[in-house]
């Protein structure tokens, strides 16, 4: 018999901490909302670190990703545990899509299936071309370069034929470790910003809008970026759940990051479905929408 019906899953930096920073105590504040809300609904909730050696996943109905915000930097690793620890828990999200979400090659996927995505090129490991060459046969303005795993803004770069060469030696070392892209860059993100739509169960909570501080485009909090309210259109929304619905299968929990492109149109910054921010507190209702999502999936694990 399992002895939790939900493992939350953040990472040691976050775990009990003496003296947690401002960022530590964000992640750790919407870690304790969902299980605030959990455990109101009569559930058995525990929270750890997904390396720590000493638990057992066994005696866990339900593993829910959340502040595992290290990942992207401990890849290798990560993907061992992950392979390894899917076969003694029911993940949220599931496996397959964990998988299909953690490369950012799912872009493709989903422009193939209608979604809009800002022009996109992806370079393979050990691509021998320079950067310059790239850019010039992309034959965009300004573009972006970021590895195809990442996050929070990890060897993400904007380039312009102005400012080239100071990359090409960088790109030359991380190119022949993992795999690149490089989008066209949009310039609404600078006005704009960038939205992020939550989504349980395929159907919209909230959305806030994030702005990076003047002159930046990375909009994350760690570069002085902003998180506000923000009211979304009808057709954002529209937007925003129709990604979600050509997901297979389909996501308990969901956050899509919008972006104007430079038609003006919505496009897909990123589509988070692994371990977001999902902002709680900017709807008071929302842990509790998220709970009830958790709900609904634990009906169907043994």
């Amino acid at each position: 018999m399992k002895l939790y019906d939900v493992v939350i899953l953040t990472q040691k930096k976050f775990f009990n901490p003496k003296n947690p920073d401002w960022y530590a105590k964000q992640a750790i504040k919407e870690d304790e909302d969902i299980q605030k809300a959990l455990e109101t609904k009569g559930l058995k909730v525990i929270k750890t670190y997904w390396d720590n050696p000493n638990f057992d996943f066994t005696e866990a109905k339900i593993t829910l990703f959340r502040t595992i915000w290290d990942y992207f930097h401990r890849f290798n690793e990560f993907s061992e545990w992950l392979n390894k620890t899917k076969h003694k828990t029911h993940f949220i999200n599931p496996p397959e899509i964990i998988y299909w979400n953690i490369d950012k090659h799912y872009l493709q996927n989903l422009s193939e299936k209608g979604i809009n995505i800002p022009n996109t090129y992806f370079i393979d490991k050990g691509d021998e071309r320079t950067l310059t060459e790239i850019f010039n046969y992309c034959n965009w303005k300004d573009a972006v370069l970021k590895p195809t795993v990442s996050g929070a803004g990890r060897y993400t770069y904007k380039l312009s034929s102005e400012n080239l060469n100071s990359y090409e030696q960088i790109f030359s070392k991380l190119i022949k470790e993992e795999d690149f892209m490089l989008q066209e860059f949009q310039y609404n993100i600078y006005e704009k910003g960038e939205l992020a739509f939550i989504i349980f169960n395929g159907k919209f909570s909230h959305a806030v809008l994030k702005k990076g501080k003047k002159g930046e485009f990375k909009v994350q909090d760690d570069f002085g970026g902003t998180v506000h309210n923000y009211t979304p259109t009808k057709e954002e929304i529209i937007f925003a759940e129709k990604v979600v619905s050509v997901c297979n299968p389909s996501p308990t929990y969901a956050r899509i990051d919008i972006i104007f492109d430079n038609n003006n149109k919505p496009s897909i910054g990123e589509l988070e479905l692994i371990e977001p921010e999902l902002w709680f507190r900017y709807n008071s209702a929302s842990a509790n929408l998220f709970a009830d999502a958790i709900l609904e999936k634990l009906k169907t694990v043994s």
